[in-house]
């Protein structure tokens, strides 16, 4: 893809989310959720490009099986297009929370945002790593599943039956695509450190760093808010009676 291709991608991205999010707010909202409706809109547009991306990037490599053995310089235009389509929505996402929320409460996001801007639009520019993005993708399976558990919160369904069995499936996913598949990519860039040039090789160590931390710390909360507190107050009720 030339370059022209991936701005009209890119952009064409970020107008598709506003027009999502625009779609959302036609649709009725649950009453727990009319206490901060834009955040019932924003996580429902990024539940939407989780959907999107996930199944995307699993298609990329069942279509183009040879782009596993070469994250570097083997890529389709199908995959090109999605890092693009996804850059899109992190623009989108970025500035729909720098003009809706406080930035004590959304600097994490922000930040992360930032990072995967910037090495996705190297991988899209420079026409190498897009293998390498598409496996980072792969996290949004599990972010289906992150993204329908705060959903299902603010609709005050977190006592029902589908509330543990979707934190149940998160917690799994959460390990085996964003934790491992973070370990696998810090592992993979270490062991091709001589095939990366410099300035690539820090954004990445910078870039992995960063989100392994923060996938950590994000994975310690949710265990603590679904599985320790709930057991908690399970063994009170025990006591009580």
């Amino acid at each position: 893809m030339e370059l022209e291709s991936v701005i009209l991608t890119t952009g064409g991205s970020v107008g598709f989310f506003k027009l999502v999010n625009i779609g959302v707010s036609k649709l009725p909202i649950p009453e727990t959720a009319c206490r901060n409706p834009w955040k019932w809109r924003n996580i429902s547009t990024s539940c939407v490009h989780s959907l999107i991306t996930a199944t995307w990037a699993v298609l990329c490599f069942f279509l183009h099986p040879q782009m596993a053995e070469d994250l570097i310089e083997t890529h389709s235009v199908f995959s090109h297009v999605l890092v693009s389509f996804s850059i899109g929505y992190f623009i989108y996402d970025f500035f729909d929370m720098v003009g809706n929320q406080k930035l004590s409460q959304s600097w994490e996001l922000l930040f992360h945002h930032i990072v995967v801007i910037t090495c996705f639009s190297l991988a899209v520019v420079s026409c190498r790593y897009v293998g390498f993005a598409v496996v980072a993708l792969l996290v949004e399976i599990n972010s289906v599943f992150l993204h329908l558990r705060q959903i299902l919160r603010m609709a005050n369904m977190g006592a029902r039956t589908l509330y543990r069995v979707n934190s149940m499936i998160n917690l799994g996913t959460y390990v085996v695509f964003r934790i491992n598949t973070l370990a696998w990519m810090t592992r993979w860039l270490v062991l091709n450190r001589d095939k990366v040039p410099l300035l690539a090789y820090t954004l990445g160590s910078v870039g992995m760093a960063i989100m392994t931390a923060m996938n950590i710390v994000l994975f310690c909360r949710l265990l603590r808010s679904d599985f320790l507190k709930s057991s908690t107050r399970e063994a009170k009720k025990e006591k009580e009676t």
